[in-house]
Parts: structure tokens; C-alpha cells; sequence
């Protein structure tokens, strides 16, 4: 009985029935694919501050852009251009840059859709120019940076872009201490630069280049704290131990690390291989908010089915499985 049953059922889905209300479905959900609906539902999204290092150090030419040498802060604002265009709408991003001690925000997150050609525009002119001061006391612009988000409502992650170069050098014994202001940090401190020492070029307060600065330009370290074995041959003195190479630049990858345990930040390398839309995707930057969904790819592969159902062969098979059924009964 169960089977002569499951067979009739199976016989009239089959019919004409289905197949029209195939074709009607496959009618509505294509003309309301093409009015683009975009339901507003939660989504986890980027929602944080890119910071900026625009320190001397930073114009270092140790990164390649299109095949040609090009600073680091070109690099890094080239990478972040790139991933704007392929943040997801609804994302929110802001821009601050860092100098002397502290981060200054210029720009307060918003919505990258929507304000893209204003996103692209203020990056675009972030240069060295904008510093107001010689010093590149990481530590401390990190920790500002952390007290900015705490204070914001939403507190946005930070993203930090930097080469570590701390001027003045730090003291080996110091550790710095992240403010009980800077409450839930969160975000990524992203390194750039390379890991050989690099002369770093002098720039004058318009921007124009006015050759490298020296050994004497800068605050050295104690020979004891600057001595790097693996350095030495680039920096070395005729006794083959650096009198100095704070005047020299490198990526400092251990400093960074140590600032990204002790802030609970992630740390990440900006290599070119690096994909800076799914950094800024990345779980640490990322929060819950009610973002528009385009819904006319999942509603168009629908219609399709239906479509296909209604006059392909997927039509026919629940009458060969009838067949089937009738032909185990006899």
C-alpha cells in the first residue's frame, strides 16, 4: 500500500502542476533579481582605523612597486588602495597617521561603498609633509593610537602600519606600558619594510629630497644595543663592530612582536604576496553590524533551477523512479 502510494504521488509530480508553478517561480524570483534587492542582515565586516607611519624611516626604498623601487609608506599606501576596492560594502574604514609620539586621526571610520572616492582621496595625500615633528617613538604612537579606539563608541580596531624604527633608539630595559584608558584593543600591527639595513633619505619640510641622513644626523644607541651580527657587514666600522647604525633603517620585526604580545594585537608582515582585503577581514578587525546583502546572484541560480526543472530532463525523473516502483510490485 505504501509503495502504490509513494507511486502515485510521485506520478502526478510529474504532471503539468509543477512544471507551471516551475516556470511561474522561476518569473518572480528573475524580475525581482533584476529590481536588486539588498536585504539589510548582520554580517561580520571590517570596522577599524588604518594608521599610518609617516616618519623619516618610512621613506626608505626597500619595497617594490610595479617592478621599481619605492618607499615604504608608498608601498604600504599602495597595498591598502588595493584592498579598498575590494572591501565588502558596509565595511567601515577610517585613515590616521603617526609622527613624534602620537596618531591623529584625519579621517573617522565610514562606510567604504559609499564614501570611496573620499577614502581614496585622503589616502592618496598622506605623504611625510604631514609630520609635525622629526621624532618616531613607536611605543608611544601605538598606545595613543589604542586610546583613540577606547574612546570612540564603536572602538574600531587598529591597524597599525609601521617599520618598528624607534628615534630616539629605546633603552634595552624598557617596556612600555599600554594605558588602562586603552580598553578592548583590538586590530593587527602590520610591518613593513625590509630585513637588510637601508640608508634613510632627508627630506626638507616641503617634501624635496636634501640627501640621506648620517651617523651624526641622528641619537645613536649604545654600541652594546645596536651591534646585530647579521647587520655588521653592512654597518660596521673598520673594527667590524657598528659604531652606529640608528641612522640606518630595517624592519623590526622582534620590536613589533613584542608590542603585539604585550597590546594583544596580531602582527603581520606586509609582504607582496600579502592580501590586505582579507587582512582587514581578519576575525581581530571585525565586528557584527547590519550590512545591505546583494541578493540578486542567489535568487538568479534559483530561477535557473526552476527553469531547468520545468524543461530539462530533472522533470522527467520522478517518472522513471514511478516505473520503477510499479515494476517491483509485479
Amino acid at each position: 500500500m505504501r509503495l502504490a502510494a509513494l507511486s502515485r504521488l510521485l506520478a502526478r509530480a510529474s504532471g503539468a502542476l509543477p512544471v507551471r508553478a516551475a516556470l511561474l517561480g522561476a518569473s518572480a524570483l528573475t524580475a525581482l533579481a533584476l529590481a536588486a534587492p539588498h536585504p539589510v542582515l548582520p554580517q561580520r565586516v571590517f570596522d577599524g582605523i588604518a594608521v599610518l607611519d609617516i616618519t623619516q624611516s618610512m621613506n626608505t626604498l626597500d619595497a617594490l612597486l610595479d617592478g621599481q623601487p619605492a618607499s615604504r609608506l608608498a608601498f604600504a599606501k599602495a597595498r591598502l588602495r588595493r584592498a579598498l576596492a575590494r572591501l565588502p560594502c558596509g565595511a567601515r574604514l577610517g585613515w590616521a597617521v603617526f609622527t613624534e609620539y602620537r596618531t591623529y586621526v584625519l579621517l573617522l571610520p565610514v562606510e567604504v561603498c559609499a564614501n570611496y572616492a573620499e577614502l581614496v582621496a585622503t589616502l592618496d595625500r598622506i605623504d611625510g609633509t604631514m609630520a609635525w615633528a622629526g621624532g618616531s617613538e613607536i611605543s608611544k604612537g601605538l598606545m595613543s593610537a589604542l586610546r583613540i579606539s577606547a574612546r570612540m563608541p564603536e572602538h574600531p580596531a587598529i591597524v597599525f602600519f609601521t617599520d618598528g624604527h624607534e628615534a630616539p633608539p629605546l633603552r634595552s630595559d624598557f617596556v612600555p606600558i599600554v594605558p588602562d584608558d586603552a580598553t578592548d584593543p583590538h586590530g593587527i600591527i602590520v610591518g613593513v619594510g625590509g630585513d637588510a639595513l637601508h640608508p634613510i633619505p632627508k627630506f626638507d619640510p616641503t617634501g624635496h629630497p636634501i640627501g640621506l641622513w648620517g651617523p651624526e644626523d641622528v641619537m645613536q644607541a649604545p654600541p652594546r644595543e645596536s651591534f646585530d651580527p647579521v647587520q655588521q657587514g653592512s654597518a660596521g666600522s673598520a673594527a667590524g663592530v657598528p659604531a652606529g647604525t640608528e641612522h640606518l633603517s630595517s624592519l623590526k620585526q622582534s620590536h613589533l612582536r613584542e608590542l603585539a604580545a604585550l597590546t594583544g594585537l596580531g602582527y603581520v608582515r606586509l609582504q607582496p604576496t600579502t592580501d590586505v582585503a582579507d587582512l582587514l577581514q581578519d576575525q581581530r578587525c571585525t565586528r557584527s553590524l547590519a550590512v545591505p546583502v546583494d541578493a540578486r546572484a542567489p535568487l538568479a541560480a534559483i530561477a535557473l533551477a526552476l527553469l531547468v526543472f520545468a524543461i530539462g530532463p530533472i522533470r522527467r525523473l520522478p517518472i522513471g523512479i514511478a516505473r520503477r516502483l510499479r515494476a517491483s510490485r509485479t
